[in-house]
């Protein structure tokens, strides 16, 4: 899971509500200390067993630019809660959420979407079904149909452990043993603890399930005209580099390696990735501004 270094919310980010006809979801907002919001805001969605906590680390550097930054708990993830039923899980339908979440940031206009790791797949649902004009659409750490390699491994763990043996075995079993083994602070260990246990089962276990099936919808995407960015680490284990990089290509989309970066750059790189999303997103503003 996606593992933030620290916890306490730089200046500028606050706990916000975001309220939508599909329900409310929990966030974190950030805006810039000084100045005025000019740019269009943006929308950062996480990953199968991550949160809005996922993005801390650049939040206050992407308000700085002048905009309005929300990140949020998907539908049964942390904070906001979700029903127990797993039609709700789906790509599609969380993509739904994701669309009414955009509006109501934008307030009916454009918005920068960034979708990490199955968050990616998710928010892509929202781009294909063409109900939101968005500004732009970042895919970090993400592929174009399920995931593979060592975390396609851990998503058929949850699929097969959750149901029978619940989350206090997957935290006992594989959680906590992998962030004690990785020197991860108590405070943030009893984070991921808090986090893992607030997850609706359901969610999770459908989700997981989601990750590993999705087709690829690469030449769906390529019809929206959407300026795309594909971001990911060099060292990246869930969708290979390789396969990012083809997915890029037959795109037609830009494409940033974070050095030094595994599955989470936002967090094992943030300033690296803050710049690389605003330069990103003024560039897309930019185009979309009618010659004077």
């Amino acid at each position: 899971m996606s593992t933030p270094r620290f916890l306490s919310l730089p200046p500028g980010v606050t706990p916000v509500q975001i309220d939508t006809p599909q329900g409310t979801f929990a966030a974190l907002e950030a805006t810039p200390i000084s100045g005025v919001i000019e740019r269009l805001p943006a929308l950062l969605v996480p990953g199968l067993t991550g949160s809005k906590e996922d993005f801390i680390a650049v939040l206050q550097t992407l308000a700085t630019a002048n905009r309005r930054v929300v990140a949020i708990d998907m539908r049964g993830q942390y904070e906001t809660p979700g029903p127990d039923d797993p039609a709700a899980y789906t790509c599609p339908a969380l993509g739904n959420d994701i669309d009414a979440i955009a509006m109501a940031v934008g307030d009916g206009g454009p918005v920068h979407l960034v979708g990490h790791s199955f968050g990616g797949l998710v928010t892509r649902e929202a781009v294909i079904d063409g109900r939101t004009k968005f500004a732009s659409f970042t895919l970090m750490s993400s592929g174009p149909s399920g995931i593979v390699g060592p975390r396609e491994r851990v998503g058929r763990v949850i699929m097969r452990e959750l149901p029978e043996l619940g989350l206090e075995h997957l935290w006992t079993t594989r959680y906590e043993p992998e962030a004690l083994g990785g020197g991860v602070p108590d405070e943030v260990v009893a984070f991921l603890r808090k986090r893992l246990f607030a997850n609706n089962p359901t969610a999770l276990a459908t989700m997981a399930e989601q990750v590993l099936d999705q087709p690829d919808r690469s030449e769906e995407l390529k019809q929206i005209e959407v300026p795309t960015l594909v971001l990911f680490g060099e060292h990246d284990d869930g969708w290979p580099p390789v396969v990012q990089a083809e997915m890029a290509a037959s795109l037609g989309a830009e494409i940033v390696v974070v050095p030094g970066a595994v599955h989470s750059p936002a967090v094992e790189a943030p300033e690296t990735t803050a710049a690389a999303l605003t330069r990103f997103w003024n560039t897309a503003e930019a185009v979309r501004r009618p010659a004077v």
